[in-house]
């Protein structure tokens, strides 16, 4: 009688002694493993807030002047936070209810592995990692989309000076050939600039419309003395 007692408990712990693992050692195990799935958020958000502020840096978005590095990864780093403190939260309610009306269409719901807490964790955590990426893409597309135009502003900037400096030579005045370095430009409006050069008094400047847009480059003198500061056309 004994011996088929012991040899029922030994078949009724046969299970767990198979296995060689505890249930709910097996479930924490499955836990950490879900644990690590959600574990990329975080690393993507140091690492992709560093490139946004490197590419803000050296590609500005548009409409916006060139960034320093400090200044790009302020701008970033407050830029992903929303989207992980906000839109992220945000976009995995709306998919974990999607996913749960369409088990209730279905009309199977099946016995969740892990808490569905954790689910929704791992699940904010992929949502996350992918906003970070598609804002990293974002920041590159808008930088290059403005590089053509800030390339374009620069060469009409450089033409405008040389268009002063020739003026300067031709016209033989020493005195602006000594405040040349003085020179200022004013953007009036897309290619067209006003260029002046001060006199030995600084109350008066040597003023030039420049535009670009035509080709040859027109050039026009401005009668007004005026600097650029207080010109208003």
């Amino acid at each position: 009688m004994w011996t088929q007692v012991t040899r029922r408990g030994g078949s009724r712990n046969a299970p767990s002694t198979l296995l060689g693992v505890e249930p709910r050692e097996r479930f924490w195990t499955r836990r950490l493993r879900w644990r690590l799935r959600g574990a990329w958020q975080w690393p993507a958000f140091v690492a992709l807030t560093l490139l946004d502020g490197v590419l803000l840096d050296l590609l500005p978005p548009l409409g916006a002047a060139r960034m320093d590095l400090i200044l790009g990864l302020l701008v970033a780093t407050f830029g992903n936070l929303f989207l992980l403190g906000a839109v992220a939260p945000f976009l995995t309610r709306r998919l974990a209810q999607r996913r749960e009306e369409a088990l209730a269409a279905a009309g199977s719901r099946p016995e969740p592995a892990v808490p569905v807490e954790l689910e929704r964790e791992v699940l904010q955590d992929r949502v996350g990692t992918a906003l970070l990426a598609a804002g990293l893409v974002a920041v590159l597309v808008s930088g290059l989309a403005n590089r053509p135009v800030t390339v374009s502003e620069t060469e009409a900037t450089e033409e405008v000076g040389r268009q002063m400096r020739a003026y300067v030579e031709r016209s033989g005045s020493e005195e602006l050939r000594r405040n040349l370095d003085t020179a200022n430009t004013r953007r009036l409006s897309d290619g067209f600039f006003r260029v002046c050069v001060a006199r030995d008094d600084r109350r008066r400047y040597a003023c030039l419309f420049v535009d670009t847009n035509k080709d040859p480059t027109e050039v026009r003198r401005d009668p007004s003395a005026e600097p650029n500061a207080t010109f208003a056309r």
